[in-house]
């Protein structure tokens, strides 16, 4: 390894370990207790594509991808935990769109792990396209969402927060199909 690349891991490493933590005291931080929830993309709201007439790419108006997430947790003795939480989206302007401007809206829940929602709340996201563009990308941030935990040793493994885009009847058929359009 090079010199100046052990220098970049050295200086970058205290960053990539700092993620988790529990606050204590005013000012005293400490590693979390436990685990952070995890931070998911609901696979059959991951893609909107509206089409316009048949299955086909000309009839493709505007579409929409949540790419990823990405968390952070605090414990805070008994009370609930607290997340941030950064959405990663991609959002696409296809041959049969009409108009620059397009409003996608999409979920945000809390799920008890394998049971119930806890908690689901809708947002929404105007995408303005300049012209010639057919892509626009855009991390949605979110700070502070509450997850309840019933007892101060209830870990955050219990819970996840699930992310995916408000979807047609149509779309969701589309999307659980497992077709795709996508553009480079």
């Amino acid at each position: 390894m090079l010199r100046s690349q052990k220098l970049l891991l050295l200086l970058t490493l205290p960053l990539v370990l700092s993620g988790c933590k529990t606050v204590s005291g005013a000012f005293e931080e400490k590693k979390n207790i436990g685990p952070c929830p995890a931070a998911l993309v609901l696979w059959d709201a991951a893609r909107k594509v509206e089409i316009h007439g048949k299955e086909k790419y000309d009839n493709i108006g505007f579409t929409a991808e949540v790419l990823g997430t990405r968390s952070f947790c605090k414990y805070y003795g008994k009370r609930p935990l607290t997340a941030d939480l950064k959405i990663d989206m991609a959002f696409g302007r296809g041959p049969a769109a009409v108009g620059d401007t397009k409003e996608y809206k999409y979920f945000i829940a809390i799920v008890r792990k394998d049971l119930a929602v806890i908690d689901k709340q809708f947002f929404s996201v105007k995408v303005h396209f300049k012209p010639g563009q057919s892509i626009v990308r855009r991390t949605e941030k979110f700070s502070k969402i509450v997850i309840p935990r019933a007892k101060e040793n209830t870990s955050g493994s219990n819970f996840e927060i699930i992310v995916g885009l408000e979807l047609t009847p149509q779309e969701l058929a589309f999307a659980r199909s497992g077709k795709r359009f996508r553009v480079n």
